[in-house]
C-alpha cells in the first residue's frame, strides 16, 4: 500500500559530527550511502547503512570496509534515531565550563562538547567570583560560530574590556548547553552583538536572526547598551507611533544592515559591569509587519509547493517542515525528521556511521502505510 507513505531524499556533505535532517514526517526505515567512502574504500570506513524503527533508537545495519572488502556489522549506539520537537526550550546534557578566553568574539574551553558550528548553545553561572567573570553572557542564546577543536569553541561576543574576567579552574557555577531545536518559530527575538552606526546602521546578533532583505524589525534596547535611539519607542516625530527599520542587506547569519541613519546615536557596548548583571535585561531585534521568509512564491522553475527557510549558519538554507505560508512576521517550524549520529560499529570502532569531514552522503528516508509483524 502507498496511499499515506511518505518518501523523501536528500544529500550533505559530512562534517564529522551527528547530522540533523528535517523532514515534513518522522521516518520509520532510513538508508545511507556514502559516496565518498564508496569510491575510495579504505579500511574502517561505512559505504552504506540502513535502519528500521524496530530496531530501536540509535541501531543501524552497516557494511564496513576490511581493505577493498565489505562485511555486515551493527551500531548499537549513536546511529540513526528520529526526533519531533514540539517544545522550544529542550536542552542537551549540561557540560562544565574549563575556562574562557575574552576578545572580539569569546573562546570556551568545555571538555568533550561534541559542538559543531550552527549549534546554538546556553551559559549559565559564568562567575569567576562574586564580582568577575563573564555573567553578563548567561542567558543568550549563541550559536557557535567556530570550533576550535574538540574541547573549545568560540561565539560572537565581544568581551574586550575591563568588565569580563577570563574563567580558569572550572568554576563550580559556570555551565554550557545545547539548545536541541532553536528555530521552532523564527525569525523570532534575537539578541544584538554589535552595531556599527552610520548612514545606515549595521547590526551582529548572537545567534541567527533568520531576516531577509524587505524584513521590517523593532528595536528593544535598555539604555546600558547604548544606542538607544534605535528604540520602537518613542517615536519623536509621531508620539505614540513605533519606529521601524527595514532590512536591506543580508551580511551572513548573524549580520545584517537596516536601513537607518544613526550617524548621530549613542554607540553600543557590551561593557556590563557585573554588579548591573541581576535584573540585565538584553539588547533585542525582533521581525514586525509583512515580508519575510514565511512565504515563498510559486513560480517558473520553483517547487510546487516551496517551504519557507531558515539559515542557521552562513551556508546554510535549511527548508522547514511546512508548506506554502502566508507571509508574516513569524514562521511556525515544528520540528522532526532524522539524525545520522556519530556512533561507530561494534565490529571495529573507526569505523563512524557519519562518516568523515568532507564526505559526501545520500540518504533516503520513507514513513510506510502500514507496518506487519
Amino acid at each position: 500500500m502507498t496511499e499515506y507513505s511518505r518518501m523523501a531524499k536528500g544529500k550533505f556533505t559530512s562534517t564529522g559530527a551527528a547530522q540533523v535532517v528535517n523532514l515534513p514526517f518522522k521516518p520509520d526505515y532510513i538508508e545511507m550511502i556514502n559516496y565518498t567512502a564508496a569510491a575510495a574504500m579504505t579500511d574502517d570506513v561505512v559505504p552504506f547503512a540502513w535502519w528500521d524503527a524496530n530496531m530501536g533508537q540509535g541501531f543501524a545495519v552497516i557494511e564496513r570496509s576490511t581493505g577493498a572488502a565489505l562485511i555486515s556489522d551493527v551500531v548499537i549506539s549513536n546511529g540513526f534515531s528520529t526526533f519531533s520537537a514540539g517544545q522550544l526550550l529542550q536542552f542537551g546534557a549540561t557540560q562544565q565550563v574549563v575556562a574562557s578566553t575574552k576578545g572580539t568574539t569569546t573562546s570556551f574551553q568545555v571538555t568533550g562538547h561534541g559542538y559543531a558550528v550552527g549549534d546554538v548553545v546556553l551559559f549559565e553561572g559564568l562567575f569567576q567570583s562574586s564580582t568577575t567573570g563573564m555573567p553578563q553572557m548567561n542567558g543568550i542564546p549563541f550559536t557557535v560560530i567556530t570550533v576550535t577543536d574538540a574541547n573549545n569553541f568560540i561565539v560572537n561576543w565581544n568581551s574586550n574590556n575591563s568588565s569580563y574576567t577570563n574563567l580558569s579552574a572550572s568554576p563550580a557555577s559556570a555551565k554550557v548547553k545545547k539548545i536541541l531545536y532553536p528555530y521552532l518559530y523564527f525569525p523570532g527575538e534575537t539578541v544584538i552583538s554589535g552595531i556599527t552606526t552610520g548612514t545606515t546602521t549595521t547590526i551582529d546578533t548572537a545567534s541567527a536572526h533568520n531576516f531577509v532583505v524587505g524584513q521590517e524589525v523593532a528595536f528593544r534596547i535598555p539604555s546600558q547598551w547604548g544606542t538607544v535611539e534605535l528604540n520602537t519607542l518613542p517615536n519623536v516625530l509621531t508620539p505614540g507611533a513605533p519606529v521601524y527599520g527595514y532590512v536591506i542587506a543580508v551580511t551572513d547569519f548573524n549580520t545584517f544592515v537596516v536601513n537607518i541613519d544613526s550617524s548621530a546615536y549613542t554607540a553600543f557596548t557590551t561593557a556590563i559591569a557585573v554588579t548591573s548583571v541581576p535584573g540585565l535585561s538584553f539588547p533585542q531585534v525582533v521581525a514586525v509587519g509583512d515580508v519575510n521568509t514565511g512565504g515563498v512564491q510559486i513560480s517558473s522553475g520553483s517547487a510546487l509547493y516551496p517551504p519557507p527557510y531558515f539559515s542557521p549558519i552562513s551556508t546554510t538554507r535549511v527548508n522547514t517542515i511546512n508548506g506554502p505560508a502566508i507571509q508574516g512576521a513569524f514562521v511556525n517550524n515544528t520540528s522532526q525528521g532524522f539524525i545520522i549520529g556519530a556512533g561507530s560499529s561494534v565490529g571495529d570502532a573507526d569505523a563512524i556511521l557519519v562518516g568523515a569531514a568532507s564526505d559526501v552522503i545520500y540518504w533516503r528516508a520513507y514513513l510506510h502505510d502500514m507496518s506487519i509483524p
